[in-house]
């Protein structure tokens, strides 16, 4: 059976942002999570299915190739026990907290947790997305404590195991719901999960035991990238805890408009001003290419808007599918202003030409009188 789409799985529309998406998933996991659906499989499955979709839709990358391949372009990398990150933590630590605790995540908080991801935008020029470049990338994240060696304590100092949880970072409780008597687990309120207690805060990281640094990085942009495109950095991103891997990087490019040219797909459009002379007469146009100025042969009697294709001067496909055309699309310039000279010979011009009815004057005149009659 052919999948949905994930947006219409979501109720969600294409340009939805990552509040709107997390907003809709949350609302249908606590419609169809199991805990409050049992022995319903319909229920069951439509949370896996609306789980998948926020998989890949709130991951810029997968949502990227999704975007533009469909279902063969991701892979939602399902788990035995669901989907993995988090992002999906935080939401089910969002469903839980809902119900005071009456619905079990299914995993532990206190495991180890990847680091979050980072976007950041970068600007390069026509050019650079044409042929590709190197970019420096200046960026902040987390990092230990240069004053505590991420430990939150001040120096000197050591922290406590909690009292309340006795070291475990956990609380257990029984609460009656609607679906009866359930076992809950949270994390410590005492000492936030952690296990235990910082009795004197580092003065410069004030007890997080991090502190935002900016990072450099240099990544090479692949020749043929447009608006949009997403290039991912592993291990980039912000740092896990409780040993937990850091997060990725996303750059998303952004490319600035050009004087002369503009992009269709792989193909680049080129608007090429001639005089009404040139297009009558024909003339040998010096064209400008992404890849220096050509000669182009003009044949006479061309008409505004007439198309020429110069083939293999577009841009590389970011995919190796080849490489695009340029197109010359004609335009015929009408002078503004004309000395007394060029007003006779133009005034002689269409005296020569006298009741001459071109093809496309005739054209128009026989759909007018189609229009009317």
């Amino acid at each position: 059976m052919s999948k949905r789409d994930y947006y219409d799985v979501l109720g969600v529309e294409k340009n939805a942002d990552e509040k709107e998406l997390k907003k809709a998933y949350r609302k249908m996991a606590m419609k169809y999570h199991p805990d409050r659906n049992p022995e319903d499989q319909k229920a069951a499955e439509k949370f896996r299915e609306a789980s998948e979709a926020y998989e890949i839709l709130s991951n810029p990358e997968k949502r990227s190739r999704y975007d533009q391949f469909g279902h063969d372009g991701v892979d939602p990398q399902m788990s035995a026990g669901g989907f993995g990150g988090a992002g999906f933590d935080d939401i089910f630590s969002d469903i839980f907290d809902m119900f005071g605790g009456g619905f079990s995540s299914g995993r532990s908080r206190r495991g180890p947790r990847k680091g979050s991801d980072i976007q950041q935008y970068v600007e390069i020029t026509f050019e650079e997305s044409a042929f590709g470049v190197e970019k420096e990338i200046v960026f902040h994240r987390d990092e230990p404590c240069g004053t505590c060696d991420g430990s939150g304590a001040k120096p000197g100092t050591s922290s406590k195991t909690c009292g309340k949880c006795n070291g475990s970072g956990e609380v257990k409780f029984v609460q009656r719901t609607p679906l009866g008597q359930i076992m809950n687990v949270k994390p410590c309120p005492e000492c936030g999960g952690e296990g235990k207690i910082v009795e004197e805060h580092c003065p410069a990281c004030h007890g997080h035991g991090t502190e935002r640094k900016q990072k450099r990085v240099k990544v090479k942009i692949p020749a043929g990238v447009d608006n949009d495109s997403v290039i991912p950095l592993r291990g980039y991103g912000e740092p896990g805890s409780k040993g937990g891997p850091h997060g990725d990087l996303y750059i998303i490019v952004r490319v600035k408009p050009h004087k002369l040219f503009k992009r269709e797909g792989d193909n680049v459009i080129c608007e090429m001003p001639v005089t009404f002379a040139q297009a009558a007469l024909g003339d040998e146009l010096e064209v400008p290419t992404l890849y220096g100025k050509v000669k182009y042969k003009m044949p006479e009697g061309t008409q505004t808007g007439t198309v020429f294709r110069l083939k293999n001067k577009g841009i590389d496909n970011p995919r190796g599918y080849g490489k695009g055309d340029q197109y010359i699309r004609v335009n015929i310039e009408v002078p503004k202003k004309l000395s007394q000279k060029q007003k006779d010979l133009l005034r002689e011009f269409a005296k020569a030409s006298g009741d001459e009815v071109h093809e496309q004057q005739k054209s128009f005149f026989d759909k007018v009188k189609d229009a009317l009659s």
